[in-house]
This record gives C-alpha cells, structure tokens and sequence, in this order.
C-alpha cells in the first residue's frame, strides 16, 4: 500500500535521517501560507548523492526513519 504524499514527503519528522537532503533546505526564504506547497519529491541522500540510499531504498522521508539499518551513518551493515 502507498504512503499518502502529506506523510510521505514530511521533511518534520523527528527520526529523520540527517543525512537526507532536499532542494527546500537549500533556499533561503521565509514561509508563505499563500504559496502551496510544491512536494516535489526531490530528495537524495548525503552518502549516495543519488536518490537511493546504500541500502538500495528510495532516500525520502517516509523512508529516512530510524528503522533504516543506514540510517545516520551511510552503513547497512
């Protein structure tokens, strides 16, 4: 079963994977609540600079949890 976007692409997850990155962090802007959201989906990972993980996984945040044997240290072993 697919994850719904809104929980998918939430970059405000606690257990986020620090090495995770996105486009957003990259803009220096202050929020607008008149703007909608793009949730581009455009994410990599730190480690890989691709958009798979060393695990082979996509690198987004519904898949950057704590769970990940990669997660934080680049390693799935």
């Amino acid at each position: 079963m697919l994850m719904p976007d809104r929980n998918r692409f939430d970059v405000s997850c606690e257990s986020l994977c620090t090495a995770l990155r996105w486009k957003g962090q990259f803009i220096s802007a202050e929020h607008d609540d008149s703007v909608p959201p793009t949730n581009d989906g455009i994410f990599w990972c730190m480690h890989t600079q691709s958009c798979l993980g060393p695990d082979g996984e996509l690198a987004e945040p519904g898949n950057c949890g704590a769970g990940r044997k990669c997660h934080g240290t680049g390693r799935c072993g």
